[in-house]
C-alpha cells in the first residue's frame, strides 16, 4: 500500500495519500486534498494531556503532540529565522498551562527567554549562571532517585503497586513536579578562549550528559535548540546529541547540519530537511530513534501573545525549592487608574 500510495495519488486527483498501519492486518489510508503546511490551522480537537503538548500540525492534517513521557528529550535544530524559535514559543506556552516547572537557559543575555520570566522558575542568561544553574538541577536529580529509592519496596511484603522505578509511580501527593529544561543556543554553552572557560564548558557539558541519562526517571526532560550540533563543537556533543530522542530539524544552512540531526536516526529525511524553503518558516522534519519521520509546521504565535499566556498562567508554577536562588526578576505590573475616574483631594487639618 506504502508503495502504491504515488499512483493512488494521482488516481483520486489528491494531493497526498498517507499509508499508516493501525494493526495486523488493518491499514488506514489518509487523503490530503491541499497543502495543509501552506498556511496553518490546527485541528479543533487536540489529543492533550499532561506534559502532552500538541505543538504543530504534520503533512498528514493531524496534530504533531509532543510528548515528553514516551520522548523525554529533544534536539531542535534550524537556522536563523527558521522558525526554530516558534517551535520553542509554542512549545513553552502549551507548557505553562500545566503544573510544570519551566527552566531556561539562554545565553544570549536572555533576549529568546527572558519575555517568559513570569512563568519560568529558574533562569540563566550567560554561561556563569548556567554553570550554577545546572549543578543544582543534578542535585535535585540525585534527590528524587532517593526519593524513589525510599519508596521503591525494599521492605518485605510491599504491595507490587507501590514498587517503582520513576518518579510517576509515587503517590501523587509525594510526587515532585517535573522539570523541562531548555537551552537556547546550545553552541553557546560549548564556546570558549580561555583554559579557565574550557575547564567550566567541560563540567557543563557533563551536566547535560547526566541530566539526558538519569532525567527521565526522575521526571526531568531536556529541550536542546541550537543552529549546528555535532563533534566540532567539542569533547561531549556528540555523547549529548546520542541522548537526545526526539529530533525536530527546520531550514539548516548546509546538508551536513541535517546529517547532525537526522543522519543517524533516519537517512532518508535529511533530504526532506534540505528541501525545506526559505520562504517557509516554521516548516521542519521531525523523527525519533525509531526511525519515522515526517514534515510537521507551526503555527504562528506572536511573541506578546506568548507573553501574555506566561503572565496569566504564572500562579501554575509549582515549588520547587533547589530553584528559588534562581528565579529571575519579574517587575511588577504597573496599575492604571481606570479611565474616567475623578479624585478629589480634601485637605487634612491638625
Amino acid at each position: 500500500m506504502a508503495a502504491s500510495a504515488e499512483r493512488l495519488r494521482h488516481a483520486w486527483g489528491v494531493h497526498a495519500v498517507h499509508v499508516r498501519d493501525v494493526k495486523p492486518g488493518v491499514v488506514e489510508l489518509r487523503l490530503v486534498g491541499f497543502d495543509v503546511l501552506r498556511k496553518v490551522r490546527m485541528p479543533r480537537r487536540l489529543d492533550g494531556g499532561p506534559l502532552r503538548i500538541p505543538v504543530a500540525l504534520r503533512e498528514d492534517a493531524t496534530a504533531f503532540v509532543r510528548d515528553y513521557r514516551a520522548v523525554p528529550h529533544e534536539l531542535v535544530l534550524g537556522a536563523t529565522l527558521s522558525g526554530k524559535s516558534m517551535y520553542l514559543r509554542n512549545l513553552l506556552t502549551g507548557l505553562a498551562a500545566q503544573p510544570v516547572a519551566l527552566v531556561g537557559i539562554d545565553c544570549k543575555r536572555g533576549v529568546e527567554l527572558a519575555p517568559f520570566a513570569s512563568r519560568l522558575s529558574a533562569l540563566a542568561t550567560d554561561p556563569d549562571q548556567a554553570a550554577e544553574l545546572l549543578p543544582a538541577l543534578v542535585k535535585e536529580t540525585e534527590d528524587r532517585y532517593d526519593l524513589i529509592k525510599a519508596r521503591q519496596g525494599i521492605a518485605p511484603g510491599t504491595p507490587e503497586e507501590l514498587i517503582t522505578s520513576d518518579v510517576w509511580g509515587l503517590p501523587e501527593d509525594e510526587r515532585p513536579a517535573p522539570i523541562v529544561l531548555f537551552v537556547d543556543e546550545v553552541a553557546e554553552l560549548f564556546l570558549v578562549a580561555t583554559r579557565k572557560e574550557e575547564e567550566r564548558r567541560d563540567e557543563m557539558v557533563t551536566q547535560l550528559i547526566r541530566l539526558a541519562q538519569l532525567g527521565r526517571a526522575a521526571g526531568i526532560y531536556l529541550e536542546v535548540c541550537g543552529q549546528r550540533f555535532g563533534a566540532e563543537l567539542g569533547k561531549g556533543a556528540t555523547m549529548l546529541r546520542a541522548q537526545l530522542t526526539g529530533r525536530v530539524c527546520h531550514r539548516v544552512n548546509d546538508e551536513a547540519s541535517a546529517k547532525m540531526a537526522l543522519g543517524d536516526i533516519a537517512p532518508e529525511a535529511v533530504f526532506a530537511a534540505c528541501a525545506i524553503a526559505a520562504e517557509l518558516p516554521g516548516l521542519a522534519v521531525v523523527g525519533d530513534t525509531s526511525g519515522g519521520w515526517s514534515r510537521i509546521r507551526t503555527p504562528y504565535l506572536s511573541l506578546a501573545d506568548a507573553a501574555a499566556t506566561c503572565r496569566a498562567t504564572a500562579h501554575l508554577a509549582p515549588d520547587v525549592p533547589a530553584l528559588d536562588p534562581f528565579r529571575p526578576y519579574v517587575p511588577p505590573m504597573p496599575v492604571e487608574a481606570p479611565s474616567g475616574s475623578v479624585v478629589t483631594g480634601r485637605p487634612v487639618t491638625e
